[in-house]
């Protein structure tokens, strides 16, 4: 029995002592393994980690760039950088967030929606950063709070530069304006360059050139503790700042145009033949765009949006309207260009134009109808059948392809964002748009500026430039020149020129004198708008809103205001040496020699003889279309 007992102390003992020697194994392994992730820690991947350790502790901060003024030609400024004062709550030091803007606003104004915007940006923020709770505190609320900050600990006046525009609701679809940007311009933009920045252009020149004026990000180092707080500031790489806009814009001739426009709906456009630089692009009615900068409440978006007017909508480049009677003189020219007729050829006018082996009629706004006329005098009298028969005889590819020349059908490439660009119809767009074939009556409407042919303000404008320059199709700039920075040289902006195919001076010459006559002609649509001052040449125009039916009369005093014709007028000055070219569309004026050619009078003798407007009344003789 002694023995039995001696050999199991025995036998524990030696299991004993293997497990003793396979922990000190392991633990000796343990050791090793650690003391080779230490080596490789410490000394293999040493740099590696210091970096990481450095990225812990040094953050980089975005340095946002100082976005680019612009200007007009002659330096006025129209979209500067302000400083701007903001109330800021730092969300870490205040206890009770509510109660203190409770307290601090019976200290300065905060609005529902300062509230709204406050409670938007409070998550998005970290609690040592200041949240903005009112913006653009004027002297005397930023003095009430120096004299009581002390009550607000937590709370503090950050300034920033915020953009503004001086010249108002005068430039407000021109220059446009930025705003904060949202989630869908985030996807689009290079969030890096954009780092630090909060607004972005949204529409206009702002949004065009937003490349140009944006500039780029610059970073800067700093030491950072445990909750991301700034310790200290390392090294710095400076932002560049966006470039300074010089603009064709002269802010008299802008000023003024909106006069002559007055508080009609409508849109004018003023070009220099020479460079196809923009003097003036005006739309009515307008809106102020300063409100836009800091984000717009609500309530007074919803007012501009669903305002029947709609103060919000660029006609100038977004306006697509029948051209009527102004495209004449255009459809005239193709018609010498591809020898369907001459200007001597008459063509005769019994106040309508029967399409052969058809009853239907397709009426002149002269129901007596004017006899015979060749080009020029159709011209001057805008008599609508010389163009049916003209429009018939060319057909709707020829007369296209012309039209197409002057731009028109597309947009004409103007440094302004959302320019639309019309339409010029053809057998191909209405059996893509509608499965419908083309029918010959289609042409004929097309041949006096209607139906589906639409252009807008700018379209028409470009290409009146194209005649005053004697064939020259000029893309339209509104940026003449650009500055990297105050002091350096301006550098200028290029536009593609392009000729118009038919280049025979006898045929420019033919719609040149027709056009001269329009205005000083004895029968002329536009003789009220002639001056002794200078010499002008235009075309009057009338577009319906609404189609009359075959055996009805356009009746302008029972027809409600909202239906009554677009009154059109396009024109150029002085003859001999052009330097301005005019589109003018009133919408539901009535007849363009009575309502819209005024308009461009008064635009004409501000650029040429330096005249300030004053916004005139409503004429109209009913005499012309």
């Amino acid at each position: 029995m002694l023995g039995t007992m001696f050999e199991d102390r025995r036998g524990e003992k030696r299991l004993f002592r293997g497990r003793a020697i396979l922990l000190a194994v392991l633990v000796v392994l343990s050791l090793a393994l650690i003391a080779a992730r230490l080596f490789q820690l410490q000394v293999v991947r040493h740099e590696h980690f210091t970096t990481l350790s450095d990225d812990n502790r040094i953050k980089i901060q975005p340095m946002p760039p100082t976005r680019g003024l612009i200007y007009d030609r002659n330096g006025v400024l129209l979209a500067d950088n302000v400083p701007s004062y903001a109330l800021t709550i730092e969300p870490e030091k205040i206890e009770d967030i509510d109660a203190t803007i409770a307290e601090l606003s019976e200290l300065v104004p905060i609005s529902e929606l300062d509230l709204e915007r406050f409670e938007r940006l409070l998550p998005q923020r970290r609690r040592f950063e200041g949240v903005p709770i009112r913006l653009d505190l004027n002297q005397a609320e930023r003095a009430r709070f120096a004299v009581q900050g002390h009550r607000f600990p937590g709370v503090e006046i950050a300034a920033e530069l915020s953009r503004y525009y001086p010249e108002g609701a005068y430039t407000s679809h021109l220059v446009g304006y930025v705003g904060r940007i949202n989630e869908q311009e985030l996807e689009q933009i290079d969030r890096s360059d954009y780092a630090g920045s909060n607004h972005i252009g949204k529409v206009g020149v702002e949004k065009y050139h937003e490349q140009w004026l944006h500039g780029h990000v610059g970073y800067q180092q700093a030491v950072v503790n445990a909750r991301g707080r700034v310790l200290e500031q390392r090294e710095q790489k400076t932002p560049v700042p966006g470039r300074d806009l010089h603009l064709f814009l002269d802010m008299d001739l802008q000023r003024d145009a909106a006069a002559a426009l007055g508080d009609r709906r409508g849109a004018v456009v003023a070009i220099d033949p020479e460079t196809g630089g923009v003097l003036a692009m005006v739309s009515s009615p307008r809106y102020d765009p300063n409100p836009f900068v800091g984000g717009i409440g609500y309530k007074a978006y919803a007012e501009l949006r669903d305002d029947i007017d709609r103060p919000l909508y660029d006609r100038a480049v977004r306006g697509q309207y029948p051209p009527g009677s102004t495209v004449k003189p255009f459809i005239a020219l193709a018609g010498l260009a591809t020898g369907v007729t001459t200007a001597s050829q008459g063509k005769y006018c019994g106040g309508y134009y029967q399409l052969p082996g058809h009853s239907h009629r397709y009426r002149c706004w002269r129901r007596g109808g004017h006899g015979s006329l060749a080009m020029e005098d159709a011209i001057v009298q805008s008599c609508d059948v010389y163009f049916y028969r003209l429009a018939h005889d060319m057909g709707i590819d020829r007369l296209d392809d012309l039209l197409a020349e002057f731009n028109f059908g597309r947009p004409t490439g103007a440094d302004i964002a959302g320019e639309l660009g019309g339409l010029l119809p053809s057998p191909e767009w209405k059996q893509r748009t509608r499965n419908r074939p083309w029918f010959p009556g289609e042409t004929l409407i097309v041949g006096i500026g209607q139906g589906a042919f639409l252009a807008t303000p700018l379209q028409l404008a470009a290409a009146t430039a194209a005649i005053a320059n004697g064939g020259m199709f000029i893309q339209p700039r509104i940026v003449s020149a650009t500055r990297a920075s105050l002091g350096a040289p301006l550098e200028p902006t290029q536009a593609q020129r392009r000729p118009i195919p038919d280049q025979d001076p006898a045929h420019w010459q033919t719609i040149l004198d027709a056009m001269t006559n329009v205005v000083e002609g004895r029968r002329g649509t536009a003789g009220r708008i002639r001056t002794d001052a200078y010499r002008i040449a235009g075309k009057t125009g009338t577009s319906q809103v609404f189609t009359v039916g075959q055996n009805e009369t356009y009746n302008e005093a029972e027809v409600a205001e909202r239906m009554r014709d677009h009154a059109l007028f396009v024109g150029f000055a002085p003859i001999e040496e052009p330097r301005i070219a005019v589109a003018v569309i009133v919408e539901n004026g009535g007849h363009g020699g009575a309502t819209a050619a005024p308009i461009a009078r008064a635009v004409m003798d501000s650029w040429l003889l330096d005249q300030r407007v004053q916004a005139p009344g409503d004429a109209d003789d009913g005499n012309s279309p």
